[in-house]
């Protein structure tokens, strides 16, 4: 008889999981605060520039890595079953996929300027934005393949490396990017590129260190990750590309309303755009707690899974979405009572834009209470359905939810109803509360009461 474990000790375990994976999360995100908040010292419209750049590379980014994350529930569910096997097969070919869909993007970020300027943004905005995608998108490949080893290591359990390389990977940004933005140290002033180069440097050091923990640590040599690691595997490729495709559209579809709120925030002004990139900039670092306890959720919900003890999935599913809404409520405190602290440390305020920028993205940040415990919701959900491989239909709940609810919701109040950026953000809301409740209840009905 399987033993049926207690809330606190699926809490225990949910955040030995999560809060490792959230701190490599907002590690991750402070790679690109680092580049913001420099950026920021430099000038506005470079700012702008590398806000947008950051938020095409996510977007890009953020597609292929449904391959990556595909390998989490895989491997879960694998380990569930005993079966070692399955374990590596699901990792390789998660590398394979991601190293073909970096290959296949790169020209996006080559004729990136083209791009933008059909979509609306300014000639100096864009130009300066494809000067940053030239270099930053030869990061696509490395930063993919970091991703499926995170992944790879998260469902083994093996979280706290993770965290380490990619805090120590903040720490080395910063001493790279002030330098080589501002040409410092005996370095050429180099702008957005040097913030691109500093990017680029980081995540192939961190493939490296990745790559080398993951193959030579004694108590991980048994799974064989990279021996002949050229030999295709057509089925097990198969099946990441089929668990994996739906999770990339998922996370394109909300990334997508996040960067087009980005593209038509670059039509009501340079400002507003800097002040937009702050505040999505703040959001996202507490937007990682959440992401963090949703892949410890998926890896949880792939073990119980892989082994039919729907009893402790759904107890360990109820803990993930009360650990969760514990952090929401910090957040909204924090967005609302601290704003203009926040925002003013990304800005110099002795600019001239300065005032304009702290009083625009204080009010963004307000909007963000409003949406922060809906995001929290959707994507714990779409964390609890990976884990039992439910992949397709929340792609289209997420589609419907932000393409056809929610970015009609904020054109029609940013340009129709006049309500510039409070508009844009009011959509997201819109669109982020249908979708948590979609997966919420997509996920909850599905699973056996045990």
């Amino acid at each position: 008889m399987i033993p049926v474990l207690s809330r606190s000790a699926h809490i225990r375990a949910l955040l030995a999981l999560g809060l490792p994976l959230a701190g490599s999360h907002i590690a991750q995100m402070a790679l690109h605060v680092v580049d913001t908040i420099v950026l920021g010292w430099y000038g506005v419209t470079e700012l702008a520039a590398v806000v947008l750049g950051g938020s095409c590379f996510f977007v890009v980014f953020v597609l292929g890595s449904g391959f990556a994350q595909a390998v989490m529930p895989m491997v879960a569910q694998a380990l569930g079953r005993k079966d070692e096997t399955e374990v590596r097969r699901a990792a390789r070919m998660g590398m394979w996929l991601s190293i073909l869909f970096g290959a296949a993007i790169y020209p996006l970020f080559w004729w990136s300027e083209s791009i933008l300027l059909a979509l609306g943004q300014k000639p100096d905005v864009a130009r300066l934005c494809a000067e940053f995608l030239r270099i930053a998108g030869f990061g696509m490949i490395p930063a993919l393949l970091v991703m499926v080893l995170k992944s790879y290591l998260a469902a083994l359990e093996r979280t706290q490396v993770v965290l380490w390389v990619t805090v120590g990977a903040v720490f080395v940004n910063a001493a790279l990017c002030y330098p080589l933005v501002f040409g410092r140290w005996g370095l050429p002033e180099m702008g957005v590129a040097g913030s691109a180069i500093a990017t680029l440097i980081i995540q192939i050091l961190t493939l490296v260190i990745m790559a080398l923990y993951a193959g030579l640590l004694p108590s991980l040599r048994r799974f064989r990750l990279f021996q002949r690691f050229w030999r295709p595997d057509w089925h097990a490729l198969a099946a990441v590309f089929r668990l994996g495709m739906p999770i990339g559209l998922t996370g394109l579809a909300e990334a997508g309303l996040f960067q087009a709120t980005a593209l038509m925030m670059g039509w009501i002004g340079t400002v507003e755009l800097a002040a937009h990139g702050i505040a999505m900039q703040v959001t996202s670092i507490g937007f990682m707690i959440h992401v963090g306890i949703s892949s410890a959720a998926t890896v949880r919900t792939g073990r119980f899974a892989g082994g039919q003890d729907w009893t402790n999935l759904r107890r360990g599913g109820v803990m993930a979405v009360a650990i969760s809404a514990a952090v929401g409520v910090v957040q909204i405190v924090i967005y609302l009572t601290l704003a203009q602290p926040i925002v003013g440390l990304f800005i110099d305020r002795s600019a001239a834009e300065a005032p304009m920028i702290l009083t625009y993205g204080s009010m963004l940040l307000a909007y963000a209470a409003a949406f922060q415990m809906m995001d929290a919701g959707q994507v714990l959900a779409l964390g609890l359905l990976r884990g039992v491989q439910d992949t397709r239909v929340p792609m289209w709940i997420a589609a419907v939810s932000y393409w056809l609810i929610g970015v009609p919701a904020a054109y029609l109040l940013a340009f129709r109803a006049d309500l510039g950026g409070a508009g844009l953000w009011s959509g997201l809301v819109i669109g982020l509360f249908f979708a948590a409740t979609a997966l919420m209840h997509r996920f909850w009905s599905r699973i056996p009461a045990g």
